[in-house]
């Protein structure tokens, strides 16, 4: 089998493959651990499934979460997390799924750059091919060449992300929460993530950004402008990456139930906006089931519409709802009810949380 992209779902996709007996090759483009444009929420469901790979994110730093804070213009108002969660950097919890992948036996190729792709091989930049029974897509926001996902229900957003060293009387407000601040056009989400830094990560119409002179930086400074909470958190910070990390174009609402024959999985099969905090909850368990799909025979086509079956109705839903929270007098009054009744906001969090599937071994797969 072949694997496109070593993120969480690519490397779990090639652990639960490796571990029920298939010959697996993982190929990844970078060369060493980097960072993402990703919020690096965990939900319950997820750590349940880095759990069954032998993974503990508490093991590794990753800090705890316990209550989820919104705003707007205004103060903010706090609801309590309805699951067990915790925030560990991409740099760091990617490499623990790739080295999980290489001991179960995964054959993990660094530095390569795929070209195309058909459903039975690979074609490398070098010029060279690999052929194997089976091809899954797992490059996350990045579109591998002729195979572009289609538009999402709230498509076009912008993500931006960087790291933030603030003051200890932020920090110290800050622990063991998960703060989302509306600005015009958008959300921004903070959390400590380990080595006691703030991830901040943002998402964006494409004319917020433009606003702001096409400058990430510009944006997130626009942005504590724009909120007395988030200036508060912005307020004598430290950028701790050299410029922020941007990528363009994110298909919210996303959700393939077609294919040509690929595997697609992570935010290749299903999008999910940030503000919910289950992307990596669904590259994770979008890796386990194409690898139970795989060693069970099942054909790309069921795969993809079964997964679309599984995940759609909250994807969809979620994008609908990212939409009008984009909009200024919806931010307002969806801060208001926060304000009132975070109940609600406990509610939905709960809500955007994709259904279970159970668990199979790997080795039960490959009888």
């Amino acid at each position: 089998m072949i694997i496109i992209g070593g993120g969480l779902a690519g490397g779990t996709a090639a652990w639960h493959l490796a571990r029920g007996g298939a010959a697996v090759t993982l190929i990844e483009r970078t060369t060493e651990p980097h960072d993402k444009v990703c919020g690096e929420f965990l939900s319950g469901e997820a750590l349940g499934e880095l759990r069954s790979m032998g993974i503990e994110p508490r093991d590794h730093g990753a800090a705890s979460l316990t209550r989820v804070r919104t705003a707007a213009r205004g103060d903010a108002s706090a609801a309590p997390l309805p699951f067990e969660a915790v925030s560990l950097s991409r740099r760091i919890l990617d490499e623990l799924v790739l080295q999980r992948a290489a001991e179960a036996g995964a054959d993990i190729l660094r530095g390569v750059t795929v070209r195309a792709a058909t459903p039975d091989s690979v074609l490398l930049r070098d010029g060279d091919s690999i052929h194997a029974p089976a091809v899954i897509v797992a490059t996350g926001k990045h579109d591998l060449s002729q195979h572009k996902r289609p538009p999402g229900r709230h498509d076009g957003m912008v993500g931006i992300k960087t790291y933030l060293a603030v003051r200890p009387s932020v920090m110290a407000d800050l622990r063991s929460t998960v703060d989302v601040v509306f600005f015009p056009g958008g959300y921004i989400g903070f959390q400590e993530v380990e080595g006691s830094r703030i991830n901040a990560c943002l998402a964006a119409e494409q004319w917020a950004l433009s606003e702001a002179g096409g400058d990430p930086t510009a944006l997130l400074r626009r942005v504590a402008q724009q909120s007395e909470h988030a200036h508060r958190i912005f307020a004598d910070c430290s950028f701790l990456l050299e410029k922020p990390l941007a990528v363009g174009r994110i298909p919210y609402g996303l959700v393939r139930s077609r294919t040509d024959g690929l595997y697609y999985i992570g935010d290749q099969a299903a999008v999910i906006p940030s503000f919910c905090g289950e992307g990596m909850g669904l590259a994770l368990r979008s890796g386990r089931l194409v690898a139970e799909a795989v060693l069970s025979g099942r054909s790309a086509t069921d795969f993809q519409s079964s997964f679309a079956r599984l995940a759609g109705r909250r994807v969809k839903a979620a994008a609908t709802l990212s939409a009008i929270l984009a909009k200024p007098s919806a931010q307002r009054l969806a801060a208001g009810l926060a304000g009132a009744a975070p109940f609600l906001v406990t509610a939905l969090a709960a809500a955007t949380r994709t259904p279970p599937t159970p668990q199979a071994s790997g080795h039960v797969l490959a009888q």
